[in-house]
């Protein structure tokens, strides 16, 4: 399939749709997952156009793993983490829903299960403040 420039994460990067934005390089972007499965689900995307890992470039795919470095790294510290989990989805057969290269950084504490996709949304407020907190760790 083709990629689809008007993709919800597209859109994000294009400042068509609001985000709460975590970091941003020349490359990458990353920013709170709006239904996230623990504290601190952040998503970490291609500034430029990839459906998915299989359409990729090596350069998008390294600027990406780059970003989702730092984020884990910070997510460690901002939410006091044990460890971390990364997780990437291809296709409809491989769990994917929004078709643009998406990485999810979701920081892990011991003995806590994930919480499942609901689909239901979690309050601006609390995303705004998981994002200051790993902004705060990023800024050294």
């Amino acid at each position: 399939m083709a990629y689809d420039t008007n993709n919800i994460f597209a859109k994000i990067v294009r400042g068509d749709l609001p985000s709460h934005k975590v970091y941003e390089d020349t490359d990458t972007f990353a920013f709170m997952d709006i239904m996230p499965r623990c504290q601190g689900h952040t998503l970490v995307i291609p500034k430029t156009a990839a459906r998915n890992l299989l359409d990729a470039s090596p350069q998008q795919l390294a600027a990406c793993m780059a970003t989702v470095q730092k984020i884990a790294r910070a997510s460690m510290k901002a939410f006091a983490a044990d460890g971390v989990t990364v997780q990437q989805f291809n296709e409809p057969a491989g769990g994917q829903v929004v078709f643009h290269m998406h990485i999810h950084v979701l920081p892990r504490w011991e003995g806590v299960k994930l919480q499942p996709h609901t689909g239901q949304m979690e309050k601006p407020e609390v995303l705004a403040a998981h994002a200051e907190k790993l902004r705060q760790i990023l800024a050294g």
